[in-house]
C-alpha cells in the first residue's frame, strides 16, 4: 500500500518547539547555606560587633576625675642633714660662704633652708671677713640673706680692732652680699671700746649709715692712743 507523505504532513505546518532536558538539580549539603549566609551578612556582623566593642569601651573607660582646687604646698621639710658643712664658691675660686650646723632642713615651698647651732663665714671681695651665730638660722639658697634667731651675734672684723663691730640681739637678720643688717628687736652694739644698747636698727655698712630705733643707750669713750 502507497502513502503518500505530502498528505501526511504540512509543508506550511510550524515545527514544534525543541524539547530541552533539564538536568535534576543536585540538593546541597546544610552547611553549604550557612556559607553563603555568612559570605553574604559576615561584613555586616563584622561592623555591629565592631560597633559593640566600641560602645563597650566608652562605657568602661574610666573618666578623668573633676578638677580639684590647688592646694598650696605645705611648709614641711623634703630632707634633712646631721653635721652640715656648706661652702659657696666666687667665680674666681674664693670661698665666699660657709654655713656649718648641727641639722639642716630644706623646704621646697620657700626654698629656704633652715640650720640649727649655726655658724656663717662670709668674706667680702676685699677679704674682710664676718662671722653670724645663731641658735638657728634660716637661708636663702646661696645663703646671701639670712634670719638669725634665738642668742643671735654678728661680728664683722676690721683691719684693726677699733674697727670690729658686734651686734647681738634675740634676731638679726643680715644681707651678706650688701653688708646689711636690720632688726625690730633690742640690740647690742659693741664698736671698739664703745657700747650701744637700741630698741630697732637698720645698719648699712657701705654706706656708713645706721637708722636706730628708741630707746637709744649708749657709752662711748675715745679710742686709746
Amino acid at each position: 500500500m502507497a502513502i503518500d507523505l505530502d498528505t501526511l504532513i504540512d509543508p506550511h505546518a510550524p515545527l514544534p518547539p525543541p524539547q530541552v532536558r533539564v538536568a535534576p538539580r543536585l540538593r546541597q549539603p546544610w552547611y553549604w547555606h550557612v556559607l553563603q549566609w555568612l559570605s553574604a551578612y559576615l561584613p555586616v556582623v563584622l561592623m555591629a560587633l565592631l560597633a559593640l566593642a566600641t560602645w563597650w569601651l566608652v562605657q568602661h573607660t574610666p573618666r578623668p576625675a573633676a578638677p580639684r582646687d590647688a592646694v598650696a604646698p605645705r611648709h614641711e621639710p623634703d630632707y634633712l642633714m646631721q653635721g652640715v658643712l656648706l661652702q659657696r664658691f666666687a667665680p674666681d675660686g674664693r670661698l665666699r660662704v660657709q654655713v656649718e650646723g648641727e641639722q639642716m632642713r630644706h623646704y621646697p615651698d620657700t626654698d629656704t633652708l633652715e640650720v640649727d647651732r649655726v655658724t656663717i663665714r662670709a668674706w667680702t671681695a676685699a677679704g674682710q671677713l664676718t662671722v653670724a651665730r645663731a641658735q638657728r638660722a634660716v637661708t636663702n639658697a646661696d645663703a646671701s640673706e639670712v634670719q638669725l634667731q634665738g642668742g643671735a651675734t654678728v661680728v664683722r672684723e676690721g683691719e684693726s680692732p677699733a674697727e670690729r663691730i658686734e651686734f647681738e640681739s634675740e634676731f638679726l637678720h643680715a644681707f651678706l652680699n650688701t653688708e646689711q643688717l636690720r632688726s625690730h628687736l633690742p640690740v647690742q652694739i659693741r664698736h671698739g671700746s664703745s657700747q650701744m644698747r637700741v630698741g630697732s636698727i637698720e645698719y648699712d655698712h657701705l654706706a656708713r649709715s645706721a637708722r636706730l630705733g628708741p630707746p637709744i643707750r649708749a657709752r662711748f669713750e675715745p679710742p686709746r692712743r
